[in-house]
């Protein structure tokens, strides 16, 4: 799976127009987990097949790492066709992904931070 980097300039305006599922990935580069997170994505990405994924450095996007309230790294954000969906909580392997993206889907969107 393609992981592409984004900033805050064109966080808002990529996501909206991002059709399907997304996850917005925050990152940094000392992030030990952050790199582990980032070799699953790329070897074994979940099963959706329209799914998306944004890597915010954010060291780098302070304003975005602020406006999320990301306090620890790597922090996971799911979109659904644009919008915000809610936050991602899973265990770092490709079933505790795959299940904690179908739990998520599963309930109602949040409001976006």
């Amino acid at each position: 799976m393609q992981i592409r980097s984004i900033e805050e300039f064109e966080f808002h305006h990529t996501l909206e127009a991002t059709p399907g599922l997304s996850i917005v990935f925050f990152t940094g580069v000392g992030c030990a987990s952050c790199r582990h997170w980032k070799r699953l994505f790329e070897t074994q990405p979940p099963d959706f097949p329209d799914l998306q994924l944004f890597e915010v450095d954010a060291e780098r996007s302070q304003a975005l790492t602020r406006e999320f309230d990301v306090f620890h790294l790597p922090a996971l954000f799911l979109y659904r066709d644009g919008q915000f969906h809610r936050p991602l909580q899973a265990e770092a392997s490709p079933q505790g992904l795959q299940r904690a993206i179908e739990l998520a889907l599963e309930l109602p969107s949040e409001e976006a931070p």
